[in-house]
């Protein structure tokens, strides 16, 4: 992926022509890095998300609704307080940096025209936004602080003077001349798709490898024209958005990629488009991932233990297995016990229990009469007895510990933003996690949101991608003919194809959704159990999410991802 200078060029370029003299109505801050502002313009109200996360920054007006949290954080409260109802007066970029500014004119609670400057800082892990005052330079906030601890260059902290991160001394690619350009690179040091990122402000290694691709063999003037005809694109303001996948990998640009091997292109209408579906999911995965992060690490712990456990209880297990030997020992003792006296460590004598009656040597505790050694024998036995069906009991609940925490962890890797605080929720009633103290009454419990497709044949297809979800979906939403759907042996979700009319293709897509959000989703021929739901039980005392089930037939799939891709466009939510 590259969101380089030439994609925030685009991306500006497009959000001034969509989003300048527009009002901002409403400010959100759904994740720790997001913000999204809804916007009123000419042409109807658009959402516009800025992102200063540290793995996947960007900024696109976006179709996408968010779940925002019960409490505004801090820094969305500053932005409302000064960019509310305000005037979008322009979005610019800096040079070709992924540097954008978004200044905005508004007024203050006395009336008085005031104007502001959101920064919007492109820049991986060290990507920002921050409201300043354009007039004074001095900063309000910013999303992430940085201190004198963590960058010596500059501090974003409120009240303290805006500083631009530290130049690149790069040469604009927009206003480069071929003498600029046959400069700067050095046709005999070789890398020179190396050198153009290096020399040239914007320019990231992907659109170094196009302009490389074009040239052919790569002369002064094959590079130049390669270069030019790059340039003048972005230059002119014409671009094509662009999403690419190859087998391994996907891209997005601004500009036509034509050295990409093996690829399925996909363009837009919109720069916002194109964004959009490359980071659809990837983002959220992101912000689960780091929020789930304690969780996932607690669950995996608690599996360990889990698993170390049933290794212990597996060798006691093999111990208690052993102990009928010294049933034997005090039989043979107690049959011996005129020929052995106190003080001896050891007896030999006649094993009548083995064929061919070897001499077998029996240890002794020599401040034990016989009778007693013999006794204590015995009482081994006796213990190792009765501790076999402790063990075997133990080891059950572990295995079954270890098969609920697997669906858990599998259940990590697949939420959303919107299943963390059912997943928290859950774990904290199976006593993992300690109840957080609220501040506000408990209200009455909502049902699980559940996500909702619709199939090829209309027919209507739910997914739990939570115990919680999976729990409501199959005891209590889903009516007695409606099917049934999961992995077999494999952690994974609960489907349910609502209703009896519908054919093999809905079949086909709920098993592929099933196989998706499982353990097995980068998995061929995987195994799907479908039956009726009158035939799912959740027995008495189960853990959540876990239900018995019969009279099912298996189908085996491969994920296909058109299918999956086409299903999602139809996804909704309902509880």
């Amino acid at each position: 992926m590259a969101f380089d200078g030439i994609v925030t060029r685009a991306v500006t370029h497009e959000l001034n022509e969509r989003l300048a003299s527009g009002r901002i109505m409403k400010i959100h801050q759904p994740t720790d890095t997001d913000i999204v502002m809804q916007i009123r313009t000419r042409n109807g109200n658009v959402r516009l998300l800025l992102s200063a996360s540290l793995s996947f920054p960007r900024i696109h007006i976006t179709n996408k609704n968010y779940r925002n949290p019960l409490e505004a954080p801090m820094f969305c409260m500053l932005l409302r307080k000064y960019c509310e109802g305000a005037i979008i007066d322009g979005i610019h970029q800096i040079d070709m940096e992924r540097i954008i500014h978004l200044d905005i004119r508004g007024r203050d609670e006395l009336g008085d025209a005031r104007t502001k400057r959101i920064v919007l800082e492109l820049m991986g892990r060290h990507s920002n936004l921050i409201l300043m005052d354009p007039q004074s330079g001095i900063i309000h906030d910013g999303l992430h602080h940085v201190t004198p601890a963590v960058s010596r260059y500059r501090t974003v902290l409120p009240s303290r003077p805006y500083v631009a991160p530290p130049p690149q001394h790069k040469i604009n690619p927009l206003t480069a001349t071929k003498d600029d350009f046959i400069r700067r690179i050095q046709f005999n040091e070789g890398k020179i798709a190396k050198q153009i990122v290096g020399a040239f402000e914007g320019i990231s290694p992907l659109i170094a490898d196009e302009i490389m691709h074009r040239a052919g063999l790569p002369t002064q003037d094959s590079l130049w024209r390669a270069f030019a005809e790059v340039t003048d694109l972005v230059k002119r303001h014409t671009y094509t958005p662009t999403f690419v996948r190859t087998e391994h990998k996907e891209y997005f640009s601004a500009i036509p990629l034509t050295h990409l091997p093996h690829a399925v292109t996909e363009t837009f209408t919109t720069v916002s488009e194109c964004l959009e579906a490359f980071y659809h999911g990837k983002a959220e995965r992101d912000a689960v991932k780091q929020r789930m992060h304690d969780l996932s690490r607690l669950v995996t712990n608690e599996r360990n233990k889990n698993e170390k456990k049933i290794e212990k209880l597996l060798e006691t297990k093999q111990k208690a297995e052993d102990a009928s030997k010294y049933q034997v020992y005090g039989e043979l003792l107690t049959a011996n016990l005129y020929q052995i006296t106190r003080g001896q460590t050891e007896a030999n004598v006649v094993n009548y229990y083995e064929e061919g009656a070897p001499l077998v040597s029996i240890s002794l505790d020599p401040a034990l009469t016989p009778a007693e050694n013999a006794q204590a024998y015995f009482k081994r036995y006796t213990k190792a007895k009765n501790s076999r069906a402790v063990v075997d009991n133990q080891i059950a609940g572990a295995e079954e510990e270890v098969r609920y925490l697997d669906t858990v962890l599998q259940q990590i890797e697949n939420a959303g933003l919107a299943d963390i605080e059912d997943i928290r929720e859950e774990l904290t009633e199976q006593g993992y996690l300690r109840a957080r103290p609220s501040k506000t009454k408990k209200s009455k419990p909502k049902n699980p949101t559940l996500e909702r497709y619709t199939s090829s044949e209309g027919a209507t297809i739910y997914v739990g991608k939570n115990n919680k979800q999976n729990d409501y979906l199959t005891n209590r939403l889903a009516n007695p003919d409606d099917t049934w759907l999961h992995t077999k042996d494999i952690p994974g979700s609960h489907v349910v194809i609502r209703g009896t009319e519908f054919g093999e293709a809905t079949l086909a897509e709920a098993a592929n959704l099933a196989a998706y959000y499982s353990k097995a989703r980068q998995s061929s021929q995987v195994p799907i159990d479908y039956t009726l739901v009158r035939y799912v039980k959740k027995p008495k005392g189960a853990k959540p999410g876990f239900v018995i089930y019969e009279q099912q037939k298996t189908q085996f799939v491969t994920p296909d991802d058109e299918i999956i891709r086409t299903l999602m466009k139809t996804k909704t939510t309902t509880s």
